[in-house]
């Protein structure tokens, strides 16, 4: 097939690369549609404050008849590349039809202006920042993604090996099977972690005094997460950022925060109903009626989606997620909630993982990161 890439570089051009796999997974029926708008934010330079320590260029492929067949974003997150002393690029926002020049005319366009940016290395599907979406699935294609998963065909690692990229690190999801009424010694255990440590586990009344939580969840995010795979420090205007994508569709009652005798937070966990099955309603879009399944969504729902979790280095293995859990479930319970699924957790992070010993739960979903010397 004759190829040809070009780089976005107007807003007409943008909502197209935005739009495109929405389009082209029109008809799949595990394919979650992203929500365009959120997604034009975020890969807007002027809005999106990850362009603080980020650059990225956009491009998309067409065939003969100029029809778009594939797409592609080649980023560099600065801030990272000096923690790691790494002279890495990122590939991400990936989509393309099942064909070798396609993929292929995209991947060379993308390494070029990373070899030319200085790059050595290339890694992903990554975002800009840790919560954006990221990897290829490889296991899971008979399950609805989470927020922050992402669905794609089979064919994706098979062309992305044939291009010499081979793999970096795992993501897993697990559903974990919820057991209401909470069985008495998990009350019981949370209750005697309490007494020990002196801590204590509530959740928000009202969105206005989770808001007033939220910058120091994010100071304990940016040091409980600060070895992770593709994690920079949050800025600013990067944790507003978070704030804006969250805060709107989140309920006080999921979110869960464990404070010490002086109220300082030591450890959250921030759980929202699942959007899966609203956002296929939506089809990638709030108005005119798109919100009306979300707000259907969070407030009736079988199924939590688990965001993030973050725990002081000083607790960590001390059981203070039993508070998390025990704060929380109240609200969960009464939407009616059965299940809970993990977001993406790296498949050597131990202390996540392990956080789901004590439930019946099974692995749904793996994703992959790859990599390759330029």
């Amino acid at each position: 097939m004759k190829v040809t890439v070009k780089e976005v570089v107007g807003r007409r051009e943008l909502k197209a690369f935005v739009h495109f796999p929405n389009k082209m997974y029109r008809k799949e029926k595990y394919y979650v549609p992203t929500l365009e708008s959120g997604d034009l934010y975020a890969l807007d330079r002027k809005k999106n404050h990850a362009f603080e320590v980020c650059e990225a260029k956009y491009w998309m492929a067409y065939d003969e008849k100029s029809k778009a067949v594939g797409r592609i974003a080649g980023i560099i997150n600065r801030q990272y590349n000096e923690k790691t002393g790494l002279k890495q690029a990122r590939f991400g926002f990936l989509d393309f039809i099942d064909d070798t020049d396609v993929v292929k005319a995209l991947f060379d366009t993308a390494e070029s202006w990373a070899r030319g940016k200085g790059m050595t290395t290339v890694s992903g599907p990554l975002g800009f920042l840790e919560f954006d979406a990221a990897g290829v699935l490889v296991m899971g294609y008979d399950q609805l993604p989470t927020c922050y998963g992402k669905y794609n065909y089979p064919y994706y690692e098979p062309r992305l090996l044939e291009l010499g990229y081979v793999k970096e690190t795992d993501w897993i999801e697990s559903i974990v099977t919820v057991p209401f009424p909470i069985p008495e010694r998990y009350s019981r255990g949370a209750k005697l972690i309490s007494e020990r440590y002196n801590l204590h586990g509530f959740t928000p009344r009202t969105k206005e005094e989770m808001v007033g939580h939220f910058s120091e969840m994010a100071r304990l995010l940016n040091k409980a997460y600060r070895d992770i795979h593709g994690f920079s420090e949050l800025s600013d205007g990067q944790i507003e950022d978070l704030k804006r994508q969250f805060v709107p569709n989140l309920n006080p009652g999921l979110v869960g925060i464990v404070a010490d005798e002086n109220d300082k937070i030591v450890g959250f966990g921030i759980s929202i109903p699942s959007l899966a099955k609203a956002m296929q309603k939506a089809r990638g879009k709030l108005f005119p009626f798109g919100f009306i399944h979300i707000l259907r969504a969070l407030r009736h729902n079988d199924t939590l989606d688990s965001l993030l979790i973050a725990v002081d280095d000083e607790y960590k293995g001390k059981g203070v997620n039993s508070l998390i859990f025990t704060a929380i479930a109240p609200t969960a319970e009464k939407i009616g909630i059965k299940y809970l699924e993990t977001t993406r957790e790296l498949e050597d992070n131990d202390d996540v993982q392990n956080l789901w010993n004590s439930f019946e739960h099974r692995t749904v979903k793996r994703a992959r990161c790859y990599c390759k010397d330029l």
